[in-house]
């Protein structure tokens, strides 16, 4: 399953609306997944592939090898 292995971000369901003349007509079901990435980083002192999301990234949550 696709999860970033810093926060722990994974898929989320939801609904996707499809709106027409000022009301919701119809439901489907719908998926987002996260923007995961796999890089080399320093994990209990050692060099792993580990998948991150691309916010824990950018917020320098993770040691890069």
């Amino acid at each position: 399953m696709a999860k970033c292995e810093i926060c722990e971000k994974s898929i989320s369901h939801g609904n996707k609306l499809s709106i027409t003349r000022s009301h919701i007509s119809k439901r489907t079901s719908r998926t987002w997944k996260p923007n995961l990435r796999s890089v080399k980083a320093i994990v209990d002192g050692e060099t792993k592939r580990i998948h991150v999301c691309a916010k824990c990234l950018k917020n320098g949550k993770v040691k890069r090898a």
